[in-house]
């Protein structure tokens, strides 16, 4: 597809622009990529912004073993250890690391690049009564205080005019997003699920104006693409878990290499929310805390977490799944505890399920091509 190959040219340059832009004095803002911390205001404070979402390679697994113990998340593992491997060039660049603390994990992260970087270190919290006034307003104030940072980093003013251009611009890059993700409703979708995953992922780096016009392209592509076999007997899999990472794709690959499509996933970070905007009316960081804190579902460690179980669940039904793949990182605690209460209800559902478990280890492929076949393999049997 024509827009495809345009992002792909823009994504291979945008080390290059980002190099220039930093020459400029434009500041350059890493962030933690679990969803908690608005890139909206980045964006208006005149910075880029840049989001830390690598994961998937056993060598930045590896880098970060002198600096962290192994029992911590190999995701959280990682984002230091593309620092310390010097390969990864947004994780050198940054004049900022903006850190959402969503767990112990994500805070250890923050703790390293304090401790053995020269980098300013901002630190979001995160509460996990998200949906009560005491945690909305915890949330609030640490915006606030975001917002001042970034007006220090920059010299900017982070104005209501220049904040509300940016939420518009996003908010129509999660409604494009919205529409094409929808779009694997129809059977069989007209785009695979590592094609909408790759698409999700360069959001997070490619320049926001540019991404937006490439989002409207494929829409109108998709829309001219010839509907496939209605009757097409392809399983369909809804992927969900703690966090996808960009690079991590093994389970994407095996699982559609084996015949199947993930028509929709449901992640706590690497996957974007982009279900609800952001309202673009009265004061705009309440407005920002709203989407960012309590319209999304919430993640495992938040209480409770009910709602987004009920959502997966909603999903599974509206994109009318075969089957669900839990894939979790090791050392997750909390959607490990999860896991097993979603299980009880899949299995109320008659729902198949599969959970599978990842240390970003090259010697775990073998074994999950060998369970996702027989998982696929038993639901074609049961059908």
């Amino acid at each position: 597809m024509e827009s495809i190959s345009r992002l792909s040219n823009h994504l291979e340059k945008r080390s290059i622009e980002l190099k220039k832009l930093k020459d400029k004095g434009i500041k350059l803002v890493g962030f933690s990529g679990l969803g908690y911390l608005p890139e909206e205001m980045i964006y208006a404070s005149g910075s880029v912004p840049l989001r830390f979402i690598r994961g998937g390679d056993p060598e930045a697994v590896a880098a970060s073993a002198a600096y962290i113990p192994r029992f911590v998340c190999p995701f959280a593992r990682s984002q230091f250890g593309y620092r310390v491997l010097e390969e990864e060039f947004c994780y050198q660049i940054i004049d900022l690391f903006a850190c959402a603390i969503t767990c112990q994990h994500m805070r250890r992260v923050a703790d390293l690049f304090d401790l053995y970087t020269d980098l300013d270190v901002f630190r979001l919290g995160v509460p996990h009564g998200y949906n009560t006034e005491q945690g909305l307003k915890y949330y609030l104030e640490g915006l606030h205080l975001l917002k001042d940072k970034l007006e220090r980093l920059t010299g900017n003013k982070i104005k209501n005019e220049k904040l509300k251009n940016a939420i518009n611009l996003y908010n129509k890059m999660r409604e494009l997003l919205k529409k094409i993700s929808l779009m694997r409703k129809v059977q069989p979708p007209l785009i695979s699920g590592r094609e909408f995953i790759n698409l999700n992922h360069a959001s997070f780096f490619a320049d926001p104006t540019f991404m937006v016009e490439v989002l409207e392209s494929l829409y109108e592509e998709l829309n001219k693409k010839e509907k496939g076999d209605s009757d097409s007997n392809a399983l369909r899999i809804l992927l969900t878990g703690p966090n996808l990472a960009m690079g991590d794709y093994k389970v994407v690959n095996l699982t559609e290499g084996a015949g199947a499509s993930i028509v929709i996933e449901e992640f706590c970070g690497g996957i974007r929310h982009y279900w609800d905007n952001v309202d673009d009316n009265g004061d705009l960081l309440e407005a920002l805390s709203h989407r960012y804190l309590r319209k999304r579902a919430p993640c495992a460690f938040m209480r409770p977490s009910k709602e987004r179980i009920d959502l997966v669940v909603k999903l599974a039904k509206e994109f009318e799944v075969d089957g669900v793949i839990w894939y979790q990182l090791t050392y997750c605690e909390t959607y490990d505890m999860e896991s097993y209460y979603f299980a009880e209800i899949m299995k109320k559902m008659d729902m198949p399920m599969l959970k599978l478990e990842s240390e970003y280890d090259t010697a775990e492929i073998e074994q999950l091509r060998t369970r996702i076949e027989t998982f696929i393999e038993a639901i074609k049997r049961r059908k």
